[in-house]
């Protein structure tokens, strides 16, 4: 079952600076906090600050169930891999593409 859009990645050059911004902004301390991410949980939604992304920019990941299918889906539509399946840890998968419009698509498998 694919839930949707559940995760925001910024993002950022300054992780410090922008981790206090983002905890007044959101008024919530992070759940993860280390150099190569900062989450911050508001409601059903996660909001996460790296220092450096394939994406290139803000980037939105669907949060699916079989994210070797989903992303061969976007491929078939003529996607391009920015960031091929990987392992971030705790059993989480993470992949991009862009499609042939230039939009940035996240999946995220857990």
């Amino acid at each position: 079952m694919n839930q949707g859009i559940k995760t925001v990645l910024y993002p950022v050059k300054d992780m410090t600076q922008s981790k206090a911004l983002f905890a007044k902004l959101l008024g919530v301390e992070p759940y993860a906090d280390s150099p190569y991410y900062i989450g911050f949980k508001v409601d059903n939604q996660d909001i996460g600050l790296v220092p450096d992304s394939p994406e290139g920019g803000l980037a939105a990941f669907f949060h699916v169930a079989d994210i070797k299918n989903s992303l061969q889906t976007l491929l078939d539509s003529g996607a391009e891999i920015t960031r091929d399946i990987t392992d971030v840890g705790e059993g989480r998968l993470v992949a991009s593409a862009k499609d042939t419009s230039g939009n940035i698509i996240g999946l995220i498998q857990i």
